[in-house]
């Protein structure tokens, strides 16, 4: 079963494998829109919270086996195999096999990319803010394939499907989750 990880200690390891400060701060983007998302959803905030905070505790060091040494550094740390599921689900048709099913799955895997497309418009506006962010200007972006070409505008459909949700919806309620934490993300910006 493992032990129930707290968000403290699910920080620390995210520390012990990640120096780089945009992959913590995209790590901190997911753990805010998470625990905005299981508040939306009435569901639990605490395990939502870890699991996004952690969803990329591999790729700093081991990019070439994303998801897969997440799995083994979590059995090894005694982590639960649902929230070792959960991770891996992120990773679904891009390093894993393991399909997003729950509710939390789906989610994590629909604002996992989301969260890049929504910071990069957030530092293209003149107050480089997410504060003042809106759903109409990511939007735009997300028509312009150029714009963050890495972000997988497929990917980011598939969830939605999976969730039922539409797009703009899930972008205004992921801009939401990202304020809550605009400064940790670095997103405050000059307002």
């Amino acid at each position: 079963m493992g032990k129930t990880p707290t968000r403290e200690e699910a920080f620390a390891l995210l520390k012990k494998y990640n120096q780089d400060e945009a992959l913590i701060k995209h790590a901190l983007a997911v753990e805010a829109v998470m625990i905005h998302f299981a508040n939306k959803f009435g569901e639990d905030v605490d395990k939502w919270q870890v699991i996004g905070l952690i969803h990329d505790l591999d790729y700093e060091k081991y990019p070439d086996e994303h998801c897969h040494k997440t799995k083994e550094i979590l059995e090894q740390e005694n982590w639960p195999e649902e929230y070792i599921r959960a991770v891996l689900s992120h990773g679904y048709k891009i390093c894993t096999d393991v399909e997003p099913v729950g509710k939390m799955e789906k989610v994590l895997y629909t604002i996992d990319e989301l969260t890049g497309l929504i910071a990069a418009t957030a530092l293209m506006r003149p107050g480089q803010s997410i504060l003042n962010l809106t759903t109409k200007s990511v939007k735009k972006k997300w028509k312009q394939k150029s714009f963050a070409a890495g972000v997988d505008r497929d990917i980011i459909q598939e969830g939605l499907q999976m969730l039922g949700m539409d797009l703009e919806e899930v972008i205004e309620e992921t801009i939401k989750g990202m304020q809550s934490a605009a400064e940790e993300i670095g997103l405050k910006g000059n307002l």
